[in-house]
This record gives C-alpha cells, sequence and structure tokens, in this order.
C-alpha cells in the first residue's frame, strides 16, 4: 500500500496481542479508526517453540478469548474520534451487527454478508451495509472492494466532516 498522504499512518503487526497493543498507543490521537482486521475471536494459549511431532491420532489446542480490540476503543472514545467496526455473520446478519454497534461503542459497523453471490472472502467483490448509530442503514451494491473501500469513507465524510 502506498498512501500520498501525511495524515495515514500505517502499524504493521504480527499478532493479535501486538495489533491490540498498537491500537491501544495510537488510538488516542486518531480522528478516524477503521478496524477492518479479522482479527481471531480466540487465540492459542501457548504457542509451541518447536515442531510438534504427530504422535497421537488427536491433539487438542487450547484457546482463550482474544482482547476485544474494538470494545476496547469504544470505552476509550472520545467525542470528536469516529470509530469505524466490521460485522461478518452467517445469521441474524443485521441484528448482531447492530448488537456489536452498541455493544462496542462504535459510530460505524459494516456489514460484510457471505450470503450474497459475489461477495465474500477470496473475492475481489464484496457487497456491504453500513448502519449508524442514529438507526440509519446505507446500502451498497456488489463492487469491487476498491470501491467499497471508497463507499467506507464517502460514508464517513458524509455523516462526520460535511
Amino acid at each position: 500500500l502506498k498512501f500520498s498522504d501525511n495524515g495515514i499512518k500505517i502499524v504493521r503487526v504480527n499478532t493479535a496481542e501486538e495489533m491490540y497493543n498498537a491500537c491501544q498507543q495510537s488510538f488516542e490521537k486518531t480522528d478516524i479508526a477503521v478496524m477492518a482486521a479479522a482479527v481471531a475471536d480466540y487465540t492459542p494459549v501457548s504457542v509451541a517453540d518447536k515442531k510438534i511431532k504427530k504422535e497421537t491420532d488427536r491433539f487438542v489446542i487450547e484457546l482463550t478469548k482474544t482482547k476485544d480490540i474494538l470494545k476496547s476503543l469504544g470505552e476509550k472514545k472520545k467525542i470528536n474520534q469516529v470509530l469505524v467496526g466490521f460485522a461478518l455473520e452467517t445469521e441474524n446478519e443485521r441484528e448482531y451487527a447492530l448488537g456489536k454497534l452498541q455493544n462496542k461503542n462504535a459510530d460505524l459497523i459494516v456489514l460484510n454478508s457471505l450470503k450474497d453471490s459475489g461477495a465474500g472472502f477470496g473475492l475481489d467483490t464484496n457487497k456491504i451495509i453500513i448502519f449508524d448509530k442514529s438507526g440509519q442503514e446505507f446500502n451498497f451494491a456488489l463492487k469491487s472492494k476498491q470501491e467499497v473501500a471508497k463507499d467506507i469513507v464517502n460514508t464517513i465524510i458524509q455523516l462526520y466532516y460535511a
């Protein structure tokens, strides 16, 4: 990615914990946080320092809930900050997206649907619905993910900076 705007800062991380820490450090000086990364809901309790040999027919990995980055930022969000979260649901999409909007104290939630043909993972296209705190719903047609990103930015500008 190349950005010509000096106001955009990219922080590269490798783990959910690194992302959590980077977000905590950067958020106070952030005007708009678009939390588009699909961070795992659960994280392994321990990480092997060497190859795990195939010795038994079954192997159990213990998981723990990953720190909720969006919720933690929503808890410390100031009135002049815009926090955008994302939801990918397989059932009750609108209900869960609206619940996430409220529970995480986000300003907008972008709902990605796996139900729409041509949208989702592994594809170059997507179809989104953006929900805001007032209950407004902004539906967008199936289009390239680059165009979807523009729709998200334009919605933020229209709602918060116009």
